[in-house]
């Protein structure tokens, strides 16, 4: 069996995908590495034909339209379901790798001896905006930036969407990303099934991917801003204390705040939905152990 499967939810983006498609088949190895490269299209209305007549050319593609929009999280699950290498890469389809041996070096790093000792399932790719190359803050897996953004490798507190690689028996053991969530924070859920599983999440600098997107950011969407809100705090209830999910539903109301310009309106509207949580999550809360690993690696758990 080959070592790599790539997944990649893809909506309204057909010229970005390109990009990456094209610098997959590029990659090093490809053809020996790629198990398949599978293409999630979330009910997009763009033409893809450039897409699906470029990837004719290659067998380890493979394109699947979904007639519904499934969000992130089922989008992913959707790919999971399809894939059959021992390895399962994630990628943003608005993003490439920005060098030809990024899969060579995915496969080699899950021998290595950093990632086996420490029983790591998942690893965290670099993330640097396209345009200026510079290091993307909010794509880095961990709060403290400043101490760990040198570091080549080390051990994180969660991980990130826009490049990532995931052990396919880490998804049979810890299970796939929350159904429930259409957009946001599918990640840290995952993580925290992720650790109390037993594995860790490692980073390293060494595989790098260049993110097609403004370091100004994207325009908040409102209702995506209370997805954020809303999926944080359902986390944090799901498998942290209940004043750690208090301090998050407080904490991301402010943020929500912050980026609708003051919509107070909505503000309300996610609270009463926040007040739903305890009545509608059962509480996983980590045992002992997962607590001890995100403390070792400081893990930012207020909000």
């Amino acid at each position: 069996m080959k070592s790599l499967s790539v997944i990649i939810i893809t909506y309204n983006r057909p010229d970005d995908l390109l990009v990456l498609l094209r610098n997959l088949s590029a990659q090093q190895g490809a053809a020996e590495l790629l198990e398949e490269v599978i293409i999630i299209n979330n009910a997009s209305t763009a033409d893809y034909t450039p897409v699906t007549e470029f990837i004719a050319g290659f067998p380890y593609f493979r394109y699947h339209y979904s007639d519904e929009n499934l969000g992130v999280a089922r989008g992913r699950n959707l790919g999971i379901s399809m894939a059959t290498a021992p390895i399962l890469v994630t990628i943003d389809d608005d993003a490439w790798f920005r060098d030809t041996d990024a899969l060579v070096k995915i496969k080699a790093a899950f021998g290595n001896t950093f990632m086996q000792r420490n029983y790591a399932g998942i690893l965290c790719f670099k993330v640097l905006y396209a345009s200026t190359e510079q290091m993307q803050v909010n794509a880095f897996p961990h709060k403290k930036f400043e101490k760990y953004k040198d570091k080549t490798w080390f051990l994180a507190p969660y991980f990130i969407g826009a490049g990532h690689a995931i052990l396919k028996e880490v998804y049979e053991k810890a299970g796939t990303y929350p159904a429930d969530f259409f957009y946001g924070m599918e990640e840290y859920d995952l993580t925290y099934r992720v650790i109390r599983a037993g594995y860790t999440i490692a980073y390293t600098s060494d595989i790098v991917i260049l993110h097609n997107e403004s370091p100004l950011g994207r325009t908040p969407h409102l209702a995506k801003m209370k997805m954020l809100w809303i999926n944080k705090s359902k986390v944090a209830y799901r498998y942290l204390s209940f004043l750690h999910f208090m301090t998050t539903a407080f904490m991301w109301s402010l943020e929500f705040l912050q980026k609708t310009g003051w919509n107070w309106k909505e503000w309300w509207k996610g609270w009463g939905e926040i007040r739903r949580i305890p009545g509608k999550e059962k509480r996983q809360p980590l045992d002992d152990a997962a607590g001890r690993y995100l403390k070792s690696v400081e893990a930012r758990l207020w909000y």
